[in-house]
């Protein structure tokens, strides 16, 4: 039965992004596919053409079309499903880019011995550089401020001493 939820969904998904994309007057490829490890739905969209409006300043299209999928899906479903849309491959360029900054910030963090504020990131990006420095050792990070004032700080991890 699961499987038939599954299906439904990403045939519902493909249907709102087809109507969704063409209210926006969006000439686009794009397909949908189930992460079967994380259950969420993935939207990839490819438009030579549209791709910088598809992206936005700082991926807030990208962010906006995620959560507008995700409500519509809702609402046809009556459950939530995890949707997460990809233009192009903004979502691995951006990934990458966040990965090295999160290693150069740990890098300069193990030089001068000083915390570091990186500032400017969503919810989402501060996730990734959370998870990046992680797995480097000697450094820690954690957010501060609230709302539209938060950001991250990286600093040197005392409690292996």
């Amino acid at each position: 039965m699961a499987k038939k939820i599954v299906t439904k969904g990403v045939e519902a998904l493909k249907t709102l992004t087809e109507e969704l994309l063409d209210k926006m007057g969006i000439k686009a490829e794009f397909e949908v596919l189930e992460d079967k490890e994380s259950g969420s739905l993935l939207v990839n969209i490819s438009s030579e053409d549209e791709k910088g409006l598809l992206i936005g300043k700082r991926g807030e299209t990208v962010s906006s079309l995620q959560m507008i999928l995700g409500l519509m899906l809702k609402n046809k479903l009556d459950e939530w499903r995890r949707v997460e849309v990809n233009v192009g491959d903004w979502k691995e360029r951006q990934e990458d880019y966040l990965e090295s900054l999160a290693e150069k910030t740990a890098d300069r963090v193990k030089e001068t011995g000083q915390p570091q504020s990186l500032y400017n990131l969503t919810a989402t990006q501060r996730r990734l550089v959370h998870l990046k420095i992680k797995e480097i050792g000697g450094v820690a990070s954690e957010s501060e401020g609230e709302g539209r004032d938060r950001f991250l700080v990286v600093k040197p991890d005392d409690s292996k001493k």
